[in-house]
């Protein structure tokens, strides 16, 4: 642990359950909303409860990593202790950089989308590359500069967000029609847990923790209690939201406003402008994430290639920052975004970080003796992640066959580079000193 007298604990209770917070909520709701409806039907806040309880399972491996570990490797970190330098955590940890930009495609076709909201039904496609491609390449500038100016206005733009959500669920509420949301309306066991999986990277952003638990103050207390309350509040807040979505507004509706579903949902208590408003708030937080994510996966990235396992040129910084790997994470985040669509680029993620979140459960088993961790709990959130995965993958083969083939090359390049990488240079893995 990070004890030096030099190092400054900035962080409380209530700041660090605030990053927890706002990685889950950064943009995910706005984005997958109506894909989940699409799947599990009326039964949707059951969806994301299901997806919840994962995340909650693997918060406690997280937690008893973060107190030994605090580093701001996170992820990359827990791996390296657990399995060494080996090909499995190369691969893995780079699986990690590429479901980052996963994520970031992911917002940004949200983005994109409800930007193009604004428009004609029929040029709706346009401009959502227009949106999709123009935040991507804004924000990359902006992080390149360092802007001052983006990182003074996420309080405000989370303040709004949440004040924004909060008028949605109050209105909302009201109005909900019970039919809407009897079991008769749920979709298949299967296909309920399978829509619960393929939005689960709606809640990978509490692991963002991780990455800034050396600044936190009393961690051994603080961390566990800012990981557990930040999941069961998303989890409350996910669930209540779908409730009033489905409860307002028909299966139907709902699907072909796929893309920006939430906006929709709130146009029958609200009028227009409760789409607006919160259209707006989708464009405020999937920016804010947009801006955020850029920021870390480069930090990612360069993380990784300090441990070995990415090029050496992604660990050379320039004027301070780690401009390589922000280009080349922005460049691949806009093929991804303006080529695939909304169900292709959640399952990626999804699966990717069910994977991401499988090892690191089991990392926490393998280090239960020190991070004083019951192995069973992280043993069970292991084996769930797992199966969660397999159902996903065996419900998606039987509708949508060909995102498998999307999901099997990003699983296979992740080791594929890896491999290939160690093999033409040579270059040997430094794992951190315990």
């Amino acid at each position: 642990m990070n004890n030096s007298p030099g190092t400054v604990k900035s962080l409380g209770f209530w700041s660090t359950v605030a990053i927890g917070i706002g990685g889950m909520v950064g943009g995910g709701i706005f984005a997958v909303l109506g894909l989940a409806v699409q799947m599990a039907g009326g039964g949707t806040p059951v969806a994301f409860l299901i997806s919840g309880m994962v995340a909650l399972l693997t918060a406690y491996s997280y937690a008893k990593l973060s107190v030994i570990y605090p580093r701001r490797g996170g992820t990359v970190e827990f791996l390296n202790q657990a399995f060494g330098p080996g090909i499995f955590t190369g691969g893995m940890n780079i699986l990690l950089w590429i479901s980052y930009i996963i994520m970031l495609s992911l917002y940004a076709y949200a983005f994109g989308s409800y930007g193009a909201s604004f428009f004609t039904e029929a040029s709706q496609p346009f401009w959502r590359h227009i949106f999709i491609s123009g935040v991507i390449i804004l924000f990359t500038f902006l992080n390149i500069l360092g802007s001052r100016v983006v990182g003074r206005s996420e309080n405000f733009i989370v303040a709004s967000k949440i004040l924004i959500l909060l008028i949605f669920l109050g209105a909302g509420l009201w109005s909900i029609k019970t039919p809407s949301i009897s079991p008769s309306t749920w979709s298949s066991p299967l296909q309920l847990v399978a829509g619960g999986m393929v939005i689960f990277l709606a809640y990978e952003g509490f692991e963002l923790i991780a990455n800034t638990a050396e600044n936190v103050r009393n961690p051994r207390r603080t961390l566990p209690r800012a990981y557990f309350t930040a999941v069961i509040f998303v989890i409350v807040l996910y669930v209540v939201i779908s409730l009033v979505t489905v409860g307002n507004l028909s299966i139907d509706s709902i699907v072909s406003a796929e893309d920006y579903a939430l906006a929709e949902a709130a146009r029958p208590f609200l009028g227009s402008a409760g789409f607006i408003m919160i259209a707006v708030a989708a464009l405020l937080s999937t920016a804010s994430a947009i801006n955020a994510t850029l920021y870390g996966t480069a930090q990612v990235s360069y993380i990784i290639a300090k441990e070995g396992e990415l090029p050496k040129s992604l660990d050379r910084k320039v004027w301070r920052r780690p401009i390589e790997g922000l280009l080349i994470t922005s460049a691949l985040t806009l093929l991804i975004a303006n080529l695939f669509d909304l169900s292709r680029i959640s399952m990626m993620g999804s699966s990717g970080f069910l994977l991401i979140f499988a090892a690191v459960n089991a990392a926490n088993v393998r280090l239960s003796a020190k991070t004083h961790s019951r192995r069973w709990v992280s043993l069970l959130g292991a084996v769930i992640c797992l199966a969660a995965l397999v159902i996903l993958i065996i419900q998606r083969a039987t509708t949508a066959p060909s995102e498998l083939l999307v999901l099997a090359i990003m699983l296979g390049l992740s080791f594929l580079i890896e491999v290939a990488y160690r093999k033409s240079t040579g270059r040997k893995i430094h794992r951190a000193s315990p």
